[in-house]
């Protein structure tokens, strides 16, 4: 069986990857157009690497917060799922 905290480790890791090629290209588009929308996709983009790589962090750190739980370590799994799916989508409405 799969331990739920090393996939929701790695679907992080996917998404901090997504994220820094998302930042990437809204903090050239904020360079060129200068607009508050996309300075607030910047600063959502710079948020959730924070939240991604604190994330990992914590699985690492402090694995034992998950292990007591099995259903708490599944819904942090999922939940991180869940964000890749979102990333995904918006990473593909982005590059296109």
């Amino acid at each position: 069986m799969v331990d739920p905290l090393n996939v929701a480790t790695a679907v992080s890791a996917l998404n901090i990857a997504i994220l820094l090629a998302l930042t990437a290209v809204w903090v050239r588009n904020y360079r060129e157009f200068r607009t508050p929308l996309v300075l607030a996709l910047v600063v959502f983009g710079l948020v959730l690497l924070a939240e991604n790589g604190v994330a990992i962090y914590f699985f690492f750190s402090m694995k034992m917060l998950y292990a007591a739980d099995s259903t708490v370590q599944s819904a942090v799994a999922v939940l991180r799922g869940m964000q890749f799916v979102a990333l995904a989508f918006l990473a593909w409405a982005t590059l296109q």
